[in-house]
């Protein structure tokens, strides 16, 4: 149980990102029609550029969520510069095609949207991870659902507020993102670890 929880905090951690990369394409291409026709072919490459940098992103998760925790741990940084290049590539999209608020917007409800819901599913995943472990043991991991359901809630409400604020620039929208990202990476990190120590049978 103990490997099977960390590869847990794993599968949470690229499933995230790459939900959020879908997010982001699905939006562009959504508004791409939008886009003045001398801008169009511009548009096309980036989103092409976006899939493709998320394809690969996928790929290599998925090779090392396969391969088990070592070459996870190998990999890791490497996920991490390609979510930092995508993230890069996004921003740049957004400052030059597309400036629309609107569209920020957009993108930024679609993005949000699927945080929410990775910190649900997370909070889910334990729950049910949580009910194979004994009754003594449950209290710990009932807490650490209820604080991941919690800190979803609070996420949500923040991307509430900005939603309503209705004139943040994408940085603050990309800020706020990044914010809540990384308060799910450590929550998501922090339950699986409890899950793992009460999966460990005492010696």
């Amino acid at each position: 149980m103990p490997a099977e929880s960390q590869m847990h905090f794993y599968f949470n951690w690229v499933k995230e990102r790459i939900d959020e990369m879908d997010a982001a394409v699905a939006s562009l291409e959504d508004k791409a029609t939008q886009v003045k026709a001398d801008s169009t072919v511009k548009a096309e490459q980036l989103i092409a550029d976006l899939k493709k940098r998320r394809d690969e992103y996928e790929a290599l998760a998925k090779k090392q969520v396969e391969a088990g925790e070592a070459a996870w741990q190998r990999a890791q940084p490497q996920l991490e510069a390609q979510w930092n290049d995508f993230e890069a590539q996004l921003k740049g999209y957004i400052e030059t095609i597309g400036k629309q608020i609107e569209q920020q917007h957009a993108t930024f409800r679609e993005v949000a949207a699927v945080q929410v819901k990775a910190w649900r599913e997370a909070a889910d995943r334990l729950r049910d991870e949580g009910v194979k472990i004994a009754a003594a043991k449950r209290a710990d991991i009932d807490t650490a659902v209820k604080q991941m359901m919690s800190d979803a809630g609070e996420a949500e409400a923040r991307f509430q507020k900005l939603k309503q604020a209705g004139s943040e620039t994408w940085s603050a929208f990309s800020a706020a993102l990044a914010d809540s990202r990384n308060a799910f990476d450590r929550a998501n990190q922090a339950a699986w670890n409890t899950l793992k120590r009460a999966a460990t049978p005492k010696s």
